[in-house]
């Protein structure tokens, strides 16, 4: 009997799969044609999911762990509590990381992270990461982060099979990405979170069973709508309205200055 995570990732879901990990995004940004903007926006806001949410999220999927102090140290409760948590720490760790990469990835190819306004869909994206923390539910939240790390597998082992079959193989901010989601040690991690899940011995038909496929469907629908889509990196520039003020604004003529910061703008 296949596990829970291989049922999952055999669900038809709307929207499907496909569009969460070969996203118009990923596809430009597997050919080469991704704009950079559009790029710094996305990272951006991949930079709050990280820094802000996914610590949280962790930390209380580590609060959710059910330790009982009649579990013996040789227990199969307190070795399977010691794992988990040992794998939750590694998250934390490698978030850590990742936080310090987005910083230098976006200050060695000139991606301005500071100038973007959150869009609704990263909102959205962190308050379902709080709604599953709030419930307390472990379970919940393991195959939550499976399910995200998943895509995100997925979706950037697409954009690394592009790169290489475009032939664009100078290192560039996008084959840092790819290569940072799609490198063995990601596969194996996200191998281990499905481990995790499987692990649960979830049964077929309970009520456990059913939020795990609504916890799926539900991360599918987040994720297709997290990759920013075409005209959002001029309209989310939380600079974008300034010169717009100050283009259009009738009381007086723009100075020189200005004039100036309008044309960096555009």
């Amino acid at each position: 009997m296949p596990g829970l995570t291989q049922h999952l990732a055999s669900l038809t879901t709307v929207p499907t799969y496909a569009e969460a990990t070969n996203h118009p995004f990923l596809a430009a940004a597997a050919n080469g044609t991704l704009p950079a903007d559009r790029l710094a926006l996305w990272l951006s806001q991949d930079r709050i999911y990280a820094s802000h949410a996914y610590p949280a999220f962790i930390g209380s999927l580590i609060a959710s762990i059910p330790r009982d102090s009649s579990h013996g140290i040789y227990s199969r409760e307190e070795r399977t509590n010691q794992h988990i948590l040992s794998v939750m720490v590694y998250c934390l760790e490698n978030v850590v990381r990742e936080v310090n990469f987005f910083k230098e990835t976006a200050e060695q190819w000139n991606l301005p992270l500071d100038v973007w306004k959150e869009r609704k869909e990263t909102k959205d994206y962190t308050a379902e990461m709080g709604r599953i923390s709030k419930s307390g539910r472990m379970e919940d939240a393991l195959i939550f982060l499976w399910a995200m790390e998943r895509v995100y597998l997925d979706a950037w082992s697409f954009v690394a099979k592009g790169l290489q079959s475009s032939g664009i193989e100078q290192a560039t901010a996008i084959s840092s990405l790819a290569k940072n989601w799609s490198n063995n040690e990601f596969v194996e991690f996200v191998d281990k979170l499905a481990r995790l899940v499987d692990d649960l011995q979830i049964q077929p038909g309970t009520d456990m069973w059913k939020r795990a496929e609504a916890i799926w469907l539900r991360v599918v629908e987040l994720e297709v709508g997290f990759w920013p889509v075409e005209g959002e990196e001029k309209t989310l520039r939380s600079d974008y309205r300034l010169s717009v003020q100050i283009l259009y604004r009738t009381y007086t003529v723009p100075t020189q200055n200005e004039c100036i910061l309008i044309a960096k703008l555009q």
